[in-house]
Order: C-alpha cells, then structure tokens, then sequence
C-alpha cells in the first residue's frame, strides 16, 4: 500500500482495510483542523493505481476483507464515476465486503445530489462519515466550514434517502462559551431533521498550527470547561427527538456517553448529571491537540 499525507479513519474504521483514494483535503480552511494545513494539497490518486492496490489486498486477504475504508479527508469530493468505479471493483474482489466508507464534508455531497449519492450507494459506497460540527450558522461562519446549515441539513437527507448510512460529528464547545447554548439547541434542531444513523460527539481540543488555537491563546475565544461541555451536552441531548444512536467514542470527550434515541435519552442526561456532580479536578486536563 503507498500513503501520502496523513493518514486518518475514524474510530469505527479500526478494522477497516484503508486504501488511499484521494490526498489531503479541497476545503483545508476550518479553523479548528491541524490535518492538511502544512499539505500536501488536494488531489485524487491514479484509479488504476487504486484498483490495482485493492487487487494486492485481495490476493493477500481477499476472504478477510469485511470492511473498506478509502481515505484521505474527503473522498466523497471525487469524480462520482470515479469513487464508483473503485467501490464496485472493491466489491468483485472482496466477496465478504460488508461495507465502504469514505469521510465527506456536506458541501461536497451537496454539490453531488441525490441522484449522484444513489448511484454511489448502488454501487457500493456504504456510508458516509460527515463533520456537521455544528447547526449554528454563526458558529459554522467563524469556523469557516465552507457549509451553513441548510445545506447541511439537505446533504445528510440525501444521503439517508440514497440508501446509505450517515455518521454525523458533532464538536461538543466549538462556540466557546459565548455560544455554548446556541450551539446545543441549534445543532440539535438540525440532527433532528437530518435523523442520521449516527451522532457522534467529540470535545474540542485546540490544535497546534490552527488559526483557533491562536484566538484561544489571545483570549478571543473562551473555551469551556469539563462542567461546561457536560451542561452543552446535557442541553443538546435533552432536545433531540431524532431516531439515532448517540456515541462519544473519543478521546476527547469528559465521558463517555452512548445509547439508542430517543429512548435511552433519560438514561443518558442521568450520566451526564452525575458526572457534574463530581469536581472538575477529576476530569482530564486542559492540552493542546498535535494530531
């Protein structure tokens, strides 16, 4: 396998097979993100080069394969024909290919559309890993996501209507504490009309080389602490109504939180309050991010 670049896969994709389709990332502007800011630039791997790579694999551990994941920070901005190209041949040649994977930026697929994502999803794509961050245009402005709301909203829609599955990510303190409370209602409001198959939550954590860490360090934007992000996520979860599983399978996070909405949604704010009953001595410390 030949990598460029860094190299990343979300949590789930841990067992995934990753197979390099694009290199670093078209949109490379979000003030919170450290991956592609030093390059290399934005460009999409040779398809043949790519199916020969999945040829390797498969002659090597084609029964294994149960699971793909095409890196690097967002395929799904891919020629369709291209990405689906790859995905059927991937599918020929792992006959226990459970699923393929690829991270995607809503502006991305909703430049694709509906009708690009189905036949994406009839040939094999399987789900998408989407960085909502937020619902909260303000927020989203500042952190300059390239996507408001709206669009947001109308992508992940697409996406479930195509037949694939939708991962969605939430950044728990992106608004600071100025905007805690209007991130929280407001990205809840929008997973609520998206209902993604996933809500993921992740603790936002400065990252060295970022235009953000430079407004923390300035005082500029004042981040939150572990009560904090616990009371934001108490708030967003006590207004979703959506049918989805929430997860907090990160790193960052103060705990770790999980269950099927809406009906576990008691049992989650029941953790949450217990855990701000506890000193904030007791949660992990302040650092700066570096990966």
């Amino acid at each position: 396998m030949k990598y460029e670049g860094p190299i990343y896969r979300p949590p789930s994709e841990a067992n995934s097979l990753l197979i390099q389709a694009t290199i670093g990332c078209p949109h490379n502007r979000c003030t919170f993100c450290l991956v592609y800011k030093n390059g290399p630039e934005y460009r999409v791997r040779d398809v043949v080069e790519i199916k020969r790579e999945i040829d390797e694999a498969a002659e090597d551990h084609g029964f294994q394969i149960q699971t793909l994941f095409f890196p690097s920070g967002n395929t799904i901005a891919m020629d369709t024909r291209q990405l689906a190209e790859i995905c059927r041949h991937a599918r020929k040649k792992f006959p226990n290919l459970e699923r393929i994977t690829v991270y995607g930026s809503s502006q991305y697929i909703h430049q694709k559309g509906l009708k690009a994502l189905q036949y994406l999803a009839d040939s094999g794509l399987s789900r998408i890993h989407v960085g909502l961050e937020s619902g909260d245009d303000k927020i989203l402005r500042k952190i300059r996501k390239g996507c408001l709301s709206e669009k947001q909203v109308q992508a992940g829609k697409w996406v479930i209507e195509s037949g694939m599955e939708l991962s969605l990510y939430v950044i728990l303190g992106i608004g600071g504490l100025e905007g805690s409370e209007a991130h929280a209602l407001a990205t809840a409001r929008a997973l609520n009309q998206i209902e993604p198959h996933f809500i993921r939550l992740r603790t936002f954590v400065p990252k060295v080389n970022t235009p953000l860490l430079e407004d923390v360090q300035k005082g500029v934007f004042k981040m939150l602490g572990p009560h904090g992000v616990l009371r934001e996520t108490k708030t967003l979860v006590a207004n979703l109504t959506c049918n989805s599983y929430l997860t907090s399978d990160h790193y960052t996070n103060y705990i770790n939180v999980e269950g099927r909405l809406p009906e576990d949604r008691e049992r989650v704010i029941s953790k949450i309050d217990l855990a701000l009953s506890k000193d904030e001595n007791r949660f992990r410390s302040f650092f700066i991010g570096d990966q």
